[in-house]
């Protein structure tokens, strides 16, 4: 792979490196990458205290889960049979928290990041889209936040082990393909492929259209990481490429194997008097690797998301193709063009949008 002269929108200096930021010259090279996704900013504005956007009182009807059981894999397999009905919805609405805790996770993770960005981003333009990332992903820890607190009644759960190492991992990193690559693509298309599923598929009317708002968010997010990848990866040498790629797919695989394991939803077990270990060995026995495949052909699986966004990418090559070939119809997923699993339902939220904005004022009134 022939190396070419380095895109300079992607410049970056070390985060203590604020001389470099007040460098006169600096300030007049800004980059046109991103002018189309800042100026696009109010377009998806949304406010989690107004109702007008998202009405966190929607009460969810009585004995509903808030997500199909069929979604849940512990209750596709003998787990089942040790609960009544009751019991298993319960489990369901647990492994829900569970699910939302973790993308409140990833919310968090996704902040903290895109401050980190700002800090390292020599090009003023780069720099603007990260310091509006920042303000749209502490508006979704703010959502789910509230969301947590209208369904549950407390807390969120503590992060599950695969995702918590893997967001330290990326907010401490130093290296910014890891920031980027592993934010931007791999986080930010497993939040899409779930936000998409969960808007198709959950019961929770409140869920849906709080999934659908971040979406607005989240897909300009996810456009950004595109962008820097069509402008950088062909302009590195071919041992900085592979070295992009192999880890790209270590992180997949260990998000493959790990993500959902009934290992990392240990602590939601005892309040139905399983032992987790039990557990998972059920669900290992009734989920084959052939099951995952079959999951993977549905438009909004959260792999086949991920592996989309990383060949569209650029980042798999005839190396790695291989390996994910192993899960997924390759060939399928590059005939279906760039649009990704839920810009359909982005596109809807931003009209929805649009129409609440128009003329409306954004003001903050003092309590009595």
């Amino acid at each position: 792979m022939e190396k070419r002269k380095p895109d300079t929108a992607y410049h970056t200096v070390a985060r203590d490196d604020f001389a470099a930021m007040i460098d006169v010259g600096r300030y007049a090279t800004r980059s046109s990458h991103f002018e189309e996704i800042i100026a696009r900013t109010n377009e998806h504005f949304w406010n989690p205290e107004d109702p007008d956007y998202i009405n966190y009182a929607e009460p969810l009807p009585a004995d509903t889960p808030i997500v199909p059981l069929e979604m849940v894999p512990e209750l596709q397999s003998a787990v089942a049979d040790k609960l009544d009905e009751k019991q298993r919805i319960e489990l369901a609405n647990e492994s829900a928290r569970w699910s939302v805790s973790n993308i409140l996770h990833g919310e968090q993770g996704a902040l903290s990041l895109s401050t980190s960005l700002c800090d390292i981003f020599v090009d003023p333009g780069a720099q603007e889209y990260a310091a509006n990332q920042v303000r749209e992903e502490a508006r979704h820890v703010h959502g789910f936040s509230k969301y947590i607190s209208a369904r549950f009644g407390g807390q969120a759960l503590p992060v599950g082990d695969t995702l918590g190492v893997l967001l330290n991992d990326l907010v401490k990193s130093d290296v910014v393909y890891k920031k980027l690559v592993g934010m931007q693509m791999l986080v930010e298309g497993l939040a899409m492929g779930a936000f998409a599923t969960l808007h198709v598929k959950s019961p929770d009317p409140l869920l849906r259209r709080l999934c659908q708002l971040t979406m607005t968010d989240e897909a300009f997010h996810h456009k950004f990481g595109k962008i820097w990848a069509h402008a950088t990866l062909p302009n590195l040498g071919e041992q900085h490429h592979q070295e992009v790629e192999d880890w790209a797919l270590e992180c997949f695989n260990v998000l493959l194997f790990n993500l959902v394991n009934p290992e990392q939803k240990r602590l939601i077990y005892a309040k139905f008097g399983l032992d987790w270990e039990w557990v998972k060995a059920a669900v290992l026995e009734a989920f084959t690797d052939e099951d995952r495949r079959r999951f993977m052909a549905e438009s909004t699986d959260i792999f086949r998301t991920l592996i989309k966004t990383l060949l569209k990418a650029g980042i798999i090559t005839e190396r790695t193709r291989p390996f994910y070939a192993a899960w997924v119809d390759m060939e399928e997923l590059a005939r279906e063009g760039d649009r990704m699993v839920g810009d359909d339902i982005a596109e809807e939220g931003i009209k929805y949008l649009k129409e609440i904005n128009v003329g409306k004022r954004h003001i903050v009134r003092k309590v009595a």
